[in-house]
């Protein structure tokens, strides 16, 4: 009835368990639609290190929660075969999950997905931002795509606005708009890591839904404020493309999507 595990305690002199909630929302509309159900479980476990990754933390295990009205088991394995590759790479163990099969709850053909994390973290090195001060640099680390906020948006550009089919190759993004649109979510665990060791990092944050302003504002201590320049960073053709056939204006832009960046 549970999943088991045991952390190793012996490189931690103070453990502090960290854990998050989280799921892949509207991209999923895009696997429905394209038959495409590899990568997103990739994106939730990748979406949930991110999260616990802000604080310092190491992944140690993973849950996950699918809901569907009627079990394709060849759907399931997909999306847990992209749960297992991304534990694998992260080194976290998938000690469990559940699968509710649930008629009439679902449109037919879809599912939910949800995932839950556990990791932990040295209390003597969690990273929360209390100590940001005045004149320390924000160094921004760029996304792949749209990681898994602003689907809702995006598909009504790409597909109704614009009219595109998800195999229609779009040429001033470069690839096909399921390509694009199922971009796996990047996982920052390992540089991240590997600076941990080596440089004090005061703050971070994982750029998800609410854009750069919303996520990075959860850092900053009272009374302080952060200073992020548009044009320092090359903006990914699939953000400027959307924003010019669906007019968006671009403060609802970077409220929407991370814009290429998806870690500071």
């Amino acid at each position: 009835f549970g999943g088991f595990f045991k952390p190793d305690l012996g490189q931690f002199k103070n453990p502090v368990l960290i854990s998050s909630t989280d799921s892949v929302g509207t991209k999923l509309k895009v696997a429905f639609l394209t038959g495409r159900h590899k990568t997103v479980g990739q994106d939730l476990v990748n979406h949930c290190t991110n999260d616990i990754l802000v604080h310092g933390a190491k992944p140690l295990f993973f849950l996950d929660y699918i809901g569907v009205g009627k079990l394709n088991p060849e759907i399931v394995a997909e999306v847990v075969e992209g749960l297992t590759v991304a534990c694998k790479k992260t080194g976290m163990a998938l000690v469990g999950g559940e699968m509710a099969e649930l008629p009439d709850f679902y449109q037919p053909g879809e599912y939910d997905l949800v995932g839950m994390i556990v990791g932990m973290v040295d209390q003597d090195k969690i990273v929360n931002g209390s100590i940001i001060t005045e004149g320390d640099i924000i160094i921004g680390l760029g996304s792949d795509g749209l990681h898994t906020n602003g689907y809702t948006l995006a598909r009504k550009i790409i597909f109704e606005i614009g009219g595109f089919k998800p195999d229609d190759h779009i040429e001033k993004v470069g690839m096909t708009a399921a390509d694009a649109l199922l971009m796996v979510h990047r996982c920052y665990l390992k540089p991240i890591m590997s600076l941990l060791d080596r440089h004090e990092i005061k703050g971070m944050a994982h750029i998800t839904g609410g854009g750069i302003r919303g996520n990075l504002v959860r850092i900053l201590p009272d009374n302080m404020k952060a200073v992020v320049e548009i044009g320092k960073w090359p903006i990914p053709p699939i953000f400027t493309f959307m924003q010019k056939i669906g007019r968006v204006a671009e403060e609802d832009m970077f409220q929407a999507f991370n814009m290429g960046i998806g870690y500071i």
